[in-house]
């Protein structure tokens, strides 16, 4: 069972294995889903890329969760896509259809993904913020109240395709940008810092051995400039649902855990 602990930054569950993670993180996709449509009558959910979410959407759409969430009253977004087409195995959306999508009973238009980014990735993340402003019915300077952000941490502590000394991490009036970031020389669509911090429910997901150094970075150093520290939700929760590896470096009680 994962053991939960409450830090100065939100909530920290410890799983024993990713087994555990994707299990824990599938019954809080659950009950948000529960809370939220009770709350307003709707789910609105931002999906992370990467890796580690991989198997959290696969165990979702299997009938364990599938048939508990309302699916008819859930939209789907992404925090972050790649500038490939979405027939790319590189592709956030052609990674969540494999897995997710394909396999439950999700109206077409109740999926927003983002469109011709890897055309013009500029006039892709213009584009889908008009997708996301007429989803939330949202009037000019508005930001949109996700129900739920599900985001990764990299091993140089970024998170959606908020990367170390991009622009997009000063942005504070748009709510997606094409951020470019120089290591990749590449171009990412991403949700700004502003939208995160809008959420109701912040989730990141992080799994292996691979993370154990930027995991205690980021928790034990919150002063420290990098993409994921400067996700603090306003008004809603942050949580983080990691497995025993990437949580074997943390020292709980200079986190000044509380469990």
């Amino acid at each position: 069972m994962a053991k939960c602990f409450q830090f100065p930054r939100g909530i920290l569950q410890i799983c024993k294995d990713s087994q555990e993670l994707f299990s824990v993180a599938a019954e809080r996709f659950v009950s948000i889903a529960k809370e939220s449509v009770a709350m307003h009558g709707g789910y609105q959910v931002a999906l992370s890329g990467g890796s580690t979410p991989t198997t959290l959407y696969a165990l979702l759409s299997n009938n364990t969760y599938s048939h508990r969430i309302p699916w008819d009253k859930t939209h789907l977004f992404w925090g972050d896509e790649r500038c490939v087409s979405h027939q790319s195995h590189d592709s956030n959306y052609h990674m969540a259809k494999d897995a997710l999508l394909s396999k439950i009973p999700i109206p077409s238009e109740n999926v927003h993904p983002t469109i011709g980014q890897d055309q013009d990735p500029q006039q892709a993340a213009a584009q889908y913020e008009r997708t996301i402003c007429s989803a939330f019915n949202l009037k000019t300077g508005e930001n949109p109240g996700f129900d739920l952000i599900l985001l990764g941490l990299g091993t140089d502590g970024h998170t959606a395709s908020l990367f170390p000394g991009t622009l997009a991490l000063s942005e504070t009036s748009k709510i997606v940008v094409a951020n470019y970031v120089d290591n990749l020389k590449a171009y990412r669509i991403t949700l700004t810092l502003p939208v995160i911090n809008n959420a109701r429910n912040v989730i990141f997901l992080v799994s292996g051995t691979s993370k154990q150094d930027i995991l205690l970075r980021v928790l034990s150093a919150p002063n420290t400039v990098l993409p994921a520290t400067l996700i603090s939700p306003a008004n809603g929760n942050l949580e983080w649902i990691v497995d025993a590896e990437a949580a074997a470096g943390l020292d709980l009680k200079t986190l000044h855990c509380l469990q």
